[in-house]
């Protein structure tokens, strides 16, 4: 914290505009911190919330817009790239999904506040060819609340944020250290869930060859996608496959032969969504139940038809 306000003052408004972008580009460097000493500190001359508000919102728009065109020129597999290197990537994808076509592009007036949601957004706006203007609106909304919150927060809690200054720099080291500790206790709570979750995900897959195959002999009973309505529009979807809401499987199967042969395919890192849904499946009496491996992008990479 004490780092952070001799970097502010020194640097001022430079350092905000390059922490939000470096942050808003995807990389581990939070900007939430130092919004938030801005506000609070003391150096800060009056009227000059206004600039680092300003500072803030162009250097989110500027990061976004970058991810705006990424999504747009390599369309759904970016979101599969971005989320691998997310701290929960194998539910990243499903959560993108969700949201967004939850609440379309009013997701990104909140999308800052849901850690590992706000670059995917954004790509995910451009890979369904949603209109610049109107991205760029709800976007610069969406930077305005936060970034502004954290100004707010800092003016507000002042008093309380130069305490906590002081305590650190009366600890020196062991403060760094408490605070070191704090994000390192976090960081491996997410790895030991994501290592349970990996193992709940060892399960039989079909290739994409093997898939091929087994449509040409007619040996597949039903192929099931389970990614959202909106992105099966932006990429398309395998010939003869039907959508299925996870939060409504058991009327999506409708009709499907339990002893027939299911696959299921998701656009998300170990076929995570995929998993579950065959899993439910298999208790809900299927005998024969596969993800695809790869899913949707590894369909595509082999160069075969999809149907929109």
């Amino acid at each position: 914290m004490t780092i952070l306000l001799d970097l502010i003052r020194e640097f001022g408004l430079a350092f905000v505009f390059a922490n939000v972008l470096i942050e808003q580009l995807g990389l581990p460097v939070p900007a939430y911190p130092t919004l938030i000493v801005a506000g609070a500190s003391l150096a800060l001359a009056p009227g000059s919330t206004a600039m680092v508000l300003a500072a803030g919102v162009i250097a989110a728009l500027i990061a976004d817009t970058f991810w705006y065109l990424t999504g747009r020129r390599y369309g759904m597999s970016v979101l599969r790239t971005l989320c691998r290197v997310s701290l929960s990537p194998d539910t990243c994808v499903a959560q993108t999904e969700m949201i967004f076509a939850r609440f379309g592009p009013a997701s990104m007036i909140f999308a800052k506040f849901i850690p590992g949601f706000a670059s995917v957004a954004t790509a995910m706006a451009g890979a369904v060819r949603l209109r610049y203007w109107k991205f760029i609106v709800f976007d610069m909304l969406g930077a305005l609340l936060w970034v502004g919150l954290a100004l707010v927060l800092g003016r507000i809690f002042r008093d309380a944020i130069v305490d906590v200054l002081e305590t650190l720099t009366a600890l020196g080291k062991y403060g760094l250290a408490l605070v070191a500790v704090a994000l390192a206790a976090y960081v491996l709570s997410k790895w030991w869930r994501r290592r349970q979750f990996v193992h709940q995900l060892r399960m039989d897959r079909v290739t994409v060859d093997e898939l091929r195959q087994m449509i040409d002999e007619e040996r597949v009973g039903t192929i099931l996608d389970v990614r959202s309505a909106l992105t099966q529009e932006a990429s398309g979807r395998i010939p003869g496959a039907r959508r299925i809401d996870m939060k409504k499987i058991e009327a999506g199967i409708e009709g499907v032969a339990r002893d027939g042969e299911v696959i299921v395919y998701c656009a998300c890192p170990n076929e995570a969504s995929a998993v579950k849904v065959a899993q439910q499946l298999r208790q809900l009496g299927f005998k024969r139940v596969r993800p695809l491996y790869g899913g949707i992008d590894a369909w595509i990479a082999a160069g075969l038809d999809v149907e929109r």
